[in-house]
């Protein structure tokens, strides 16, 4: 008889299929490969080049450029982060005052 822990093991698997299929299936299959969110080779990338823009930009003096390699080191900084799916996207409305 299925019991609460066999269903909250089906709602575990059903949302990280979901989420990662290739882990999952991966993971089912005996050879585990790491999930998706712990290799971003395009936040890596961008990461560096934030850095280059901003090394060239303290280099040259040049304001918007040491702007620009701050504005992207934080995109960059933001898609490493491994929760930031967990977050919630929503913020609640806004409390009404009363008048």
């Amino acid at each position: 008889m299925p019991g609460p822990d066999d269903q909250r093991l089906g709602e575990i698997e059903y949302h990280l299929h979901r989420e990662d299929p290739r882990f999952a299936d991966a993971l089912e299959a005996g050879r585990p490969r790491r999930p998706r969110e712990y290799h971003p080779p395009r936040a890596w990338l961008l990461l560096a080049t934030a850095l280059a823009v901003l090394g060239s930009g303290l280099f040259l003096a040049h304001g918007l450029l040491i702007a620009t390699g701050l504005v992207m080191a934080g995109i960059a900084a933001e898609l490493l982060d491994p929760h930031r799916r967990s977050r919630p996207t929503h913020h609640p409305p806004p409390r009404s005052w009363p008048r």
